[in-house]
């Protein structure tokens, strides 16, 4: 008991403590509290459709339909008709044979690849690869070698040096979700070809975002049919819960009858499913809300940058605003909050001590006269903080 409160303490004296705030959604980008209303710069919903009529109404009619609840795990309670759905358009839209979906990207992650990674298999991990990968190369029975972020060299090298009487397993993100840059896949795959690796790619934070119509990283880079396994979430971009893996037949059966993950854990909600579902077909008959996500992120991005803010990444958007120090980010997140908009101040042990920054997230749903406001108010801040003179 001790422990507990002494960690606690702990925690906050280093400015790293965390604990939910309550919010209320007004809509994809806005919450009020506490009967003020905030800007929200810290979501992952990316395309906003979590306030699509047609994604509401899909929830709403599976629930009128099947219920509230599944009612058990798919092996043993079996599955409404809206997973076969949700699965057979996955597997299209990917470009793969068969998809799974599981109930979040964390336990798709995990149940995956201690599923695929046996005791003679080496697991080839990029450094700042997320939790749910590293988690899961911790539960499976094989080694883990960690490679320098986006490094082929030192991959290479590794592939080169490490014994391997097994498979090799190469798993990145496809976007990192911290930094916001992308993985060199095309590279990776090089390499594993090369090595005769496996290659596991997850797309959480590409799908909506990366290539044609936000197929993701390996539609980015046209490497379709050289990527064995590629992981995705319902979360974000698609505006539901859930997680999902698509590939070949013979891996979705694998996983299906191997993946603890799945196969003990009770299934998702008709409604969820159907709200993935109907994100899934709205993603692809309103393709421009890829472009105009991409639009709304080049102009942060620019106007921030333009300003002398120091901000990682590529062309994706996710925006981490670099200020080193957890007590800076604290300070900045609640200066911030106070002039009406919500992004997230994010520290150790998420990020390396020393790389504490502000993640700020755009959304295609974003009203330019809100960004224009925010990178007023951000620049402002900044200045006060000493972050830009």
């Amino acid at each position: 008991m001790d422990f507990w409160t002494d960690y606690i303490t702990d925690v906050k004296q280093r400015d790293l403590y965390r604990a939910p705030v309550r919010y209320e959604p007004l809509d994809a980008v806005h919450v009020e509290s506490q009967g003020r209303r905030y800007l929200l710069l810290a979501t992952n919903n990316y395309l906003g459709l979590t306030h699509s009529l047609a994604v509401k109404r899909a929830a709403m009619t599976a629930i009128e339909q099947y219920g509230t609840g599944s009612g058990g795990a798919r092996l043993t309670t079996g599955s409404h008709p809206e997973y076969e759905k949700l699965e057979q358009q996955l597997a299209i839209f990917k470009g793969t044979e068969a998809a799974l979906v599981f109930n979040t990207g964390y336990m798709a992650n995990v149940g995956t690849i201690s599923a695929v990674v046996n005791k003679a298999d080496v697991i080839f991990s990029d450094e700042l690869n997320h939790a749910s990968i590293i988690d899961g190369c911790r539960l499976s029975k094989g080694q883990t070698v960690v490679y320098r972020h986006t490094k082929m060299d030192h991959l290479a090298e590794l592939l080169e040096k490490t014994p391997c009487v097994g498979q090799r397993l190469i798993v990145t993100d496809g976007v990192f979700s911290m930094d916001g840059d992308i993985a060199p896949l095309d590279k990776i795959v090089l390499l594993a070809e090369q090595y005769q690796a496996i290659v596991m790619v997850d797309d959480a934070h590409a799908v909506g975002v990366l290539g044609r119509g936000g197929r993701g990283t390996v539609d980015y880079f046209g490497l379709h049919g050289r990527v064995q396994i590629q992981v995705g979430t319902l979360s974000k971009s698609l505006a539901a819960e859930g997680g999902y893996v698509a590939g070949s037949q013979a891996l979705i059966r694998y996983l299906v009858n191997k993946a603890r993950s799945f196969i003990f854990s009770t299934a998702l909600s008709p409604g969820t499913v159907a709200a993935g579902l109907a994100a899934l077909e709205e993603l692809q008959a309103y393709p421009e809300l890829v472009d105009q996500l991409k639009s709304n992120a080049d102009y942060m991005r620019t106007t921030l940058v333009s300003a002398g803010l120091r901000i990682d990444g590529a062309i994706t958007p996710i925006l981490p605003i670099m200020v080193g120090e957890a007590a800076v980010a604290v300070e900045m997140a609640q200066q911030l909050k106070q002039r009406g908009l919500i992004v997230s101040a994010i520290r150790p042990p998420t990020v390396m001590p020393g790389t504490s920054r502000l993640r700020l997230t755009v959304s295609a749903v974003h009203d330019k006269a809100d960004l224009v406001r925010a990178t007023e108010i951000i620049i402002a801040v900044s200045k006060g903080l000493h972050i830009i003179s």
